[in-house]
């Protein structure tokens, strides 16, 4: 059974930093994309960042410049480097695998979340 953990969450003043990373357990695929989700109370889940097997990154512009994504191939992790926070960054983070099946198409695997919560 394919999980994902995310740990590194927490709490932080405005301007702090804290690093997210997600260990994967059970996988016996190729992963392709990688990347983190976020949500916070009251609103949609949105993308934050991802990374594709070959290290092409994108980010969602509202982290762009502060965030950075990386993913160990070796491991199958993704982390997630977040400086310069805000308290709109607060939600809880979510982090996810795609595996390409010929058959189903594009699966995606999601960890439980992890909160960061930046206080002023």
């Amino acid at each position: 059974q394919v999980q994902l953990v995310e740990s590194g969450g927490g709490l932080v003043q405005t301007g702090g930093s804290l690093r997210l990373s997600c260990a994967t357990s059970g996988v016996w695929f190729s992963i392709g994309d990688m990347g983190w989700y976020r949500q916070a109370p009251g609103k949609q889940r949105e993308l934050v960042a991802t990374i594709g097997s070959g290290g092409s990154t994108n980010y969602a512009d509202s982290v762009r410049g502060r965030f950075t994504i990386s993913r160990d191939n070796a491991k199958n992790t993704v982390n997630l480097q977040m400086n310069t926070l805000k308290r709109d960054d607060t939600a809880v983070y979510y982090c996810y695998a795609d595996r390409g099946d010929r058959k189903l198409g594009l699966l995606r695997y999601w960890g439980q979340g992890t909160q960061v919560t930046v206080s002023s």
